[in-house]
């Protein structure tokens, strides 16, 4: 079964850090694009960070750059997001995703960061 978990949300204060895990499991992830979007209350889901398949490319969206890290582990068949100097704007539901034969979305894991 295709499914992928979101870990390693929770509260943290500004400036803080958090580190998101996302495993995978009915498909090995080296052989995809794999992304992590997420979604604050009131606006719409936007992508946050790609890492291709093929060299393992990376990708962000502007105001993360710098900042967030996507990474994978081919080993443990699962992608990372280090995410470091955290901004109340950062807050929101994270979700790991990739395209397989259809869209596989996680459940998403919970972002807080307040002082």
């Amino acid at each position: 079964q295709v499914q992928l978990v979101e870990t390693g949300g929770g509260l943290v204060q500004p400036g803080g850090s958090l580190r998101l895990s996302c495993a995978a499991s009915g498909f090995t992830v080296s052989n995809y694009n794999m992304n992590w979007y997420r979604q604050a209350p009131g606006k719409e889901r936007e992508l946050v960070a790609a890492i291709t398949a093929a060299g393992g490319s990376t990708n962000y969206v502007d105001s993360v750059k710098g900042r967030f890290t996507i990474s994978r582990d081919n080993a443990k068949n699962s992608v990372y997001l280090q995410m470091n100097s955290l901004k109340p704007e950062d807050t929101a539901v994270y979700y790991c995703n990739t395209k397989l034969w259809r869209p596989v979305w996680g459940q998403g894991t919970q972002v807080t960061v307040s002082s």
